[in-house]
């Protein structure tokens, strides 16, 4: 696959200086147009030593309004970022939308190097391409325009490229022996690499070869194709935008004539009131849901559960504290329906840990910065060093529950964020964290009565928003949205614990004890 780059291409210097000025501008008009339509756009730069990675990438920058790129290039994981998930790092330097991000030395890098020294095996490196092929989706899924760069060089090319550079007194450093011996395994590299490519090419995130032996033609090819995508791009989002307000409103219009039909109509029985509708509707969920079958008459008296949560919060802190010596991390995730009791089984559990290796989470709506990357990227950001815990009160969840009952979140994006939080919790599980994942229940009544204490406490009527009394009226479209959740997300390495929250002291000693047993399997799994 490989010949089409090898062919010798050049550009003179007179054809370069005819079309570059012109170009130039039209980069600078794109990135305006990209910083309208709020899109990021991904640049991967990976190819055989020598060939103008660098090089192309610092050309981009020149041409370019420096304040809306940004850069990144990887060598070895520093200590930092060997304790989180492999996928970490590149969360954390994703572009905001609006900007370009070029990638040097990216995703790719460590799969291809592994494969060539033998690391790893066919089967490993196969799921490391499905690892790529899943996160470049998400990004794509998300509004990002992915694209990627191989650049070439024949094995004779190379060679000579590298000789160039050698003998230069300026230029000399970029050479060293891994180069060299990377020179000496070249049909391996091709091999490699040709197969990452060909796995990997996607309509959405495609591969351009671009051939590396002539500047001048490798950079005008990369600004036009560049050029080319990018303004595809914003045009089919444009027509798509403009789609979707086309279908909005005749969908608002339809929606306000059907009202006033029903309206007209009178067919409703006006003996039946608006609280019955409610209760009818709930008792007609309920008896479909994940949650129907939870008992929750489940309670302790308040001696027994001093006595159970001491003994829980005991065998919580000689866990912890193991775990924390063999590096091993934790991560909670609560959610639940409003005043389930998530704060209070949060502080049970820290209480018996050190405040300085935990950190809770609070999760609200998105911040403006937020807002401007994918949804599961202020997640990503907050993983925390080996041998700590981080507690999420709420969590990336909120895109398949109040972002898709509320309509925050269109059906295409919660629907699939199904298989992306699938994703990124095998991520973690895989690298070694404790993950354990609460939906905290209680009953509508349960909650009513909570609600009205809450009013009648001075220092708890802060937590109670009019947000939430709107929330009781969509109680059955929570628990459909948490049913979902439940049956898609609930996966044998990452289960949901579903814990009876009407007895405030039966939930939290369940979630310590839980906690627990979680930590013990993960103690005894390491050895």
């Amino acid at each position: 696959m490989f010949e089409t780059a090898e062919l010798g291409q050049k550009i003179s210097k007179k054809e370069y200086d005819a079309v570059a000025g012109a170009m130039r501008i039209e980069m600078l008009e794109l990135q305006q147009r990209l910083r309208k339509f709020n899109l990021p756009v991904i640049l991967v730069f990976a190819g055989v030593d020598g060939a103008g990675k660098s090089e192309t990438v610092n050309t981009i920058n020149e041409w370019m309004d420096p304040r809306w790129m940004v850069t990144h290039a990887y060598s070895e994981h520093s200590d930092v970022e060997r304790e989180r998930p492999e996928y970490w790092r590149y969360w954390r330097d994703l572009p905001t939308k609006g900007q370009f991000g070029m990638f040097l030395s990216s995703w790719y890098s460590q799969p291809v190097l592994d494969r060539v020294y033998k690391r790893t095996d066919e089967d490993k490196f196969e799921n490391q391409l499905n690892r790529i092929l899943a996160f470049e989706k998400m990004l794509c899924d998300d509004g990002a325009l992915v694209i990627k760069f191989w650049m070439h060089l024949g094995k004779e090319a190379q060679r000579k490229r590298l000789k160039v550079l050698e003998k230069d007194p300026l230029q000399s450093w970029r050479i060293t022996k891994t180069h060299w011996k990377h020179f000496e395994m070249y049909d391996r590299f091709i091999q490699v690499s040709e197969r990452a490519i060909q796995r990997t090419s996607t309509g959405p995130a495609p591969w351009t070869l671009v051939e590396g032996a002539d500047s001048r033609y490798r950079i005008l090819k990369v600004m036009t194709v560049i050029r080319d995508l990018v303004t595809q791009h914003l045009d089919d989002t444009e027509v798509h935008l403009k789609a979707m307000a086309a279908a909005k409103a005749a969908e608002a219009k339809a929606a306000k004539a059907e009202a006033e039909a029903e309206a007209e109509s009178k067919q409703e029985d006006e003996a039946e009131t608006v609280d019955e509708l409610v209760r009818r509707g709930r008792e007609k969920v309920r008896g479909a849901s994940v949650l129907a079958n939870m008992d929750l008459t489940k309670a302790l008296d308040k001696k027994s559960y001093k006595v159970e949560l001491s003994r829980e919060q005991a065998r919580l802190n000689g866990l912890y504290r193991r775990a924390q010596a063999r590096g091993i991390s934790s991560l909670l995730v609560f959610e639940g329906a409003d005043a389930a009791g998530k704060g209070g089984a949060i502080r049970r559990t820290t209480a018996a840990m050190d405040a300085r290796d935990v950190r809770v989470i609070p999760i609200a709506a998105p911040s403006e910065e937020e807002r401007r990357h994918h949804y599961l990227w202020r997640f990503w950001r907050h993983l925390s060093r080996a041998g700590k815990v981080t507690i999420f009160d709420r969590s990336w969840y909120g895109r398949v529950l109040v972002e898709r009952v509320e309509g925050f979140a269109t059906e295409s994006e919660w629907r699939r964020a199904y298989a992306e939080i699938n994703d990124f919790e095998e991520q973690l599980v895989q690298h070694g964290i404790v993950l354990v994942k609460y939906w905290i229940q209680i009953s509508d009544e349960e909650q009513l009565a909570r609600f009205k204490a809450r009013e009648e406490t001075p220092y708890k009527r802060w937590k109670l928003t009019d947000e939430d009394w709107r929330n009781r009226d969509k109680w059955g479209e929570y628990e459909n949205a948490v049913n979902d959740m439940v049956e898609r997300t609930s996966t044998h390495i990452a289960p949901w614990t579903l814990v009876e929250g009407n007895s405030k002291y039966y939930a939290r000693v369940k979630v310590v004890r839980t906690y627990c047993d979680a930590l013990e399997k993960a103690l005894k799994n390491a050895g």
